[in-house]
């Protein structure tokens, strides 16, 4: 949002809780590969002292505070969750951001029963050249498959239409990785490489800013990269916007909450207090809510914009709609090989889309969305790893590490990261409970996996299972996340999305198609708090095209003509 509100000449003031971060200095290759300090001990996440939220599964339970992190990994820097992300770089599928009218059109009304399934208000064709536009600052890694409506061999078929090729070539293959291919093509199903935010060889990006190519350490997620090969803030953004007069940062220092002007339908800037617990205020014609998903819902709830949603009688929009990402996994062993795990990257994987989004026939199905599945070497981390032990395996002494030993080369994961679909009874909302520091509340989570989401998981698992199996995995170990409730500490995901969605009607979205608040002009919130469901993919390319889509409609249309942009 600031390098594109910048290069536009407008003058933005970033304020960010975090401290700053700096490749060279917070994780050059001799710090980054800290397993213990990164991965396990979470150094690079908002600590839980600073913020948690509270959960629960229903209306009828109180929710109590969360203590540790799992399903979130909110950022604690500048360049935020962008610093420690794996790098898988997905497009949305034109599906995706057309659920309801897709479903209705092909299967009928029924089918969305129980579920509160929306409209984006966007299309994919329309969103198409801000996914350009991100990946070419991000020097994205992959192979096109569907290029001005031509299918391309080796590419995703299924994925919409694009424009131009991938910035850099894909990936290459681990052992695993092949082997996942082989398999899938021979059941008859269409693998291809995962788009990488971990660039393949170097790349100069628009902007200007050269990004070297990926060692395959492993070291990605909740790591930074000292290679400058991952297309993180500080790798492709930062080091131009640092450098523009009209730019100006504020770490270490919190936003309370927006404060409105008198005739309640604008803002005029924001109440932040500082690390040192000064508070100050912040003017601006324009403010741009842009944390992590649950702290945009919060800040909405904080500073009253828009109606808090009411699951009980389906009105108010600020909270509604929130939906996680529906994962399962199947690891086997592959006695006598050497996978080489520790051979990785964030994104290295093959995927087959054949059973993702509605790329299959859904009519006696009991559930609509599907799941993408991936064979996947993204990192080979010794203490993550130790839970990858075939069953009957000791978990302490010598019998232990002998099982590791064994183990640690001879396991391989299919992975199953599905859609996720709203229903009523999910929503955030403030706990009237629990307050933090500054004696504010905190955000509350009302969630559990709905029916459709535990039949998808299912179906798609299964599906895994037979693709283990026939690649000739053995002691297979298979995990279905919605086999249990849903609790924010034993998950595969940190893709948490929705409460401040998107949408064409006002009384079920709190943003328009340019993330703009349909109730103050003048704020527009954007991450993936902006999606009314979640698909079969990573958020995270998603989330920056709509940024890049907010702030041009900002500065070419908004600045010259304040208002809404969209008629509610």
């Amino acid at each position: 949002m600031a390098e594109e509100l910048t290069r536009a000449g407008l003058h933005v003031v970033a304020i960010e809780r975090g401290a700053w971060r700096d490749t060279s200095t917070d994780f050059p290759p001799a710090v980054d590969p800290d397993e213990l300090k990164w991965r396990i001990r979470r150094k690079m996440l908002q600590p839980m002292s600073v913020e948690t939220m509270t959960f629960r599964n229903n209306t009828d339970q109180v929710a109590a505070p969360v203590r540790s992190w799992s399903a979130f990994q909110f950022g604690w820097n500048v360049g935020g969750a962008g610093t420690h992300w794996a790098g898988m770089s997905w497009r949305f599928s034109p599906w995706d951001f057309q659920v309801a009218t897709k479903t209705r059109e092909r299967y009928g009304a029924e089918k969305l029963k129980d579920l509160q399934v929306q409209d984006w208000g966007v299309t994919y064709e329309e969103m198409e050249p801000y996914y350009d536009r991100f990946e070419r600052i991000a020097g994205t890694s992959g192979k096109a498959g569907n290029l001005n409506g031509n299918i391309v061999a080796g590419g995703n078929i299924f994925e919409g239409v694009r424009r131009q090729e991938y910035p850099t070539p894909p990936l290459k293959d681990t052992h695993w990785m092949s082997i996942f291919r082989k398999t899938t093509n021979q059941l008859g199903l269409h693998p291809f490489n995962v788009p990488a935010g971990n660039l393949s060889q170097s790349y100069i990006n628009p902007l200007g800013v050269a990004m070297g190519p990926c060692t395959y350490c492993g070291f990605c997620d909740f790591h930074g990269c000292g290679n400058f090969s991952k297309s993180s803030p500080q790798a492709c953004i930062l080091p131009v916007l640092m450098r523009r007069s009209n730019f100006t940062l504020l770490t270490e220092t919190e936003v309370l909450h927006a404060v409105k002007n008198d005739d309640g339908k604008t803002v005029k800037g924001v109440k932040f207090v500082t690390r040192d617990g000064q508070e100050g205020f912040q003017p601006a014609d324009v403010v741009c809510i842009t944390a992590y998903q649950m702290d945009n819902v919060r800040l909405m709830l904080l500073s009253q914009i828009g109606t808090p949603y009411d699951p009980v009688s389906g009105i108010g929009t600020i909270g509604r709609n929130y939906n996680y990402q529906t994962c399962g996994s199947v690891t086997a062993f592959f006695p006598d090989t050497h996978m080489n795990p520790f051979i990785g990257t964030g994104a290295l994987a093959v995927q087959i889309d054949d059973f993702n989004g509605d790329n299959f026939d859904h009519s006696k199905l009991d559930f609509i969305g599907g799941a993408g599945i991936m064979g996947y070497s993204t990192d080979g981390r010794p203490i993550q790893n130790m839970d990858k032990l075939r069953p009957g395996s000791k978990r302490w002494g010598s019998a232990w590490k002998e099982a590791y030993a064994r183990d640690y080369q001879q396991a391989a994961t299919v992975f199953c990261q599905g859609t996720s679909m709203p229903n009523r009874g999910s929503y955030l909302s403030l706990d009237p409970n629990y307050t933090d520091r500054h004696g504010q509340p905190l955000l509350r989570l009302t969630f559990d996996w709905n029916q459709n989401d535990i039949n998808m998981n299912k179906f798609v698992v299964d599906r895994a299972v037979e693709i283990m199996t026939t690649a000739g995995g053995k002691h297979l170990l298979v995990e279905r996340q919605t086999d249990k409730k849903w609790n924010p500490y034993l998950q595969e995901s940190s893709h948490t999305i929705g409460g401040a969605v998107m949408g064409s009607d006002p009384n079920t979205s709190a943003l328009n198609s340019y993330l703009q608040s349909w109730d103050c002009h003048n704020v527009f919130v954007v991450g993936a708090s902006a999606f009314p469901n979640n698909g079969g993919y990573n958020p995270t390319v998603t989330v920056g095209a709509l940024a890049i889509r907010a702030a041009r409609a900002i500065h070419e249309i908004y600045i010259k003509k304040p208002g809404p942009l969209v008629k509610g």
